[in-house]
């Protein structure tokens, strides 16, 4: 089998990177987004979970339509970026309600479940062999896009959020556009020709993919909660200290920081496997938590530090689960296979991502993070063996 043109994985993982900047365009701009509504309730619980639930029907909708594997995935991604392309920008409605604003966030989330798993399905149709560092640079790919409307946020041309809406929406549209006209159906790809409405529990039944779908789930507890509430942590230690700090750009640096880990750990996993990457990476992230709220004692460079590193090891495990995973099922239901496993555990994220929000402001916001580590435990029980 001849290798892949030089430019295909570059060019999926630039997709994937202007895509999935979508993510968190609109908590890159609560703030402003919230000074135009007068509520009771924590707007940024609300904004997260709505991207999260809309990926969740989203992901589900494809999985039990088995849409990745019947129809071109390369297809499938454009109409997906265009589309939440649309929803991303409906942010900037004049005079919009706080159901207008959330009913874009879950469209939008919605339509990146045909981007994030859509992408990761691309690259197993390409890389067969070496696929844990094909996806470790695809995953390097979401988190460096996830941090981007940060940056945008921080570096703008203006102090008008709505460059960070106009930007990402652009970007998004630009990477479907790139995906389709430059990455055909890949040689690996095996599609199947009618709707399976039981694959999902034929999945489930294969213990190799299930240990490793459980291992996921546990590191999803962990992972968006984190990402989602990293300004938070930084605005806690801003008023414990009545110190200064640029959230928006350190926010973009802890969280973008997972881009070097998800590189890292997929050229290691060439020689140790995955397994050993995501369980180390799992270990660690999960021992953060547990000393979460002994970094607040930290001087501020340390502090800063602590978090980096945390911001690494939270996200190095999930292009190994995701090879794991792949490598589990059956070729011909790869895209199934990942695309539920991210449904159930982006519907997870949901769970730790209200709790936090509903103890904020009831506790010591210091120990809020104690309860992430919940996620890690149960990952490690589920890979013990």
């Amino acid at each position: 089998m001849l290798k892949p043109k030089f430019y295909i994985l570059p060019v999926i993982i630039l997709s994937q990177f202007f895509c999935t900047s979508l993510w968190f365009a609109g908590n890159a701009v609560i703030d402003d987004l919230a000074n135009q509504f007068n509520v009771e309730f924590n707007i940024l619980g609300y904004l997260l979970s709505f991207v999260q639930f809309g990926f969740i029907i989203g992901t589900l909708t494809f999985a039990l339509l088995t849409l990745a594997d019947r129809f071109s995935p390369s297809r499938i991604f454009l109409i997906c970026a265009l589309l939440g392309s649309i929803c991303n920008l409906t942010l900037l409605i004049p005079n919009i309600t706080v159901f207008n604003v959330l009913t874009a966030r879950f469209g939008t989330g919605f339509f990146l479940a045909g981007i994030y798993p859509i992408g990761m399905k691309i690259a197993s149709d390409y890389y067969k062999g070496g696929l844990g560092k094909a996806l470790g640079y695809l995953v390097g790919a979401l988190v460096l896009g996830t941090a981007f409307p940060h940056f945008i946020n921080e570096f703008s041309w203006n102090s008008d959020y709505q460059s960070v809406i106009i930007t990402t929406s652009v970007l998004a549209t630009l990477g479907g556009i790139s995906m389709w006209l430059l990455v055909p159906d890949g040689p690996f790809r095996k599609p199947v020709s009618k709707l399976q409405l039981g694959v999902i529990t034929q999945l489930f039944e294969i213990q190799s993919f299930r240990k490793a779908a459980f291992g996921y789930f546990g590191h999803m507890w962990e992972l968006y909660a984190f990402w989602g509430f990293v300004p938070v942590i930084l605005k806690t230690y801003v008023s414990l200290y009545n110190t200064t700090l640029q959230i928006p750009f350190w926010s973009f640096i802890i969280i973008a920081a997972g881009t070097i880990s998800c590189i890292l750990g997929g050229l290691i996993s060439l020689r140790t496997g995955s397994r050993k990457v995501a369980y180390r990476s799992l270990l660690v992230s999960g021992l953060f938590c547990l000393v979460s709220p002994l970094l607040f004692y930290l001087q501020p460079a340390f502090f800063i530090g602590a978090l980096c590193i945390w911001g690494m090891v939270v996200i190095s495990d999930s292009p190994q689960f995701s090879t794991m995973v792949a490598a589990a099922a059956p070729p011909e239901l790869r895209g199934t296979a990942l695309t539920i496993t991210n449904s159930i555990g982006f519907a997870i994220t949901i769970g730790s991502i209200q709790l936090l929000s509903f103890l904020l402001g009831k506790i010591d916001p210091t120990l809020l993070y104690l309860f992430l580590g919940i996620g890690p435990l149960f990952g490690l029980y589920a890979l013990r063996r």
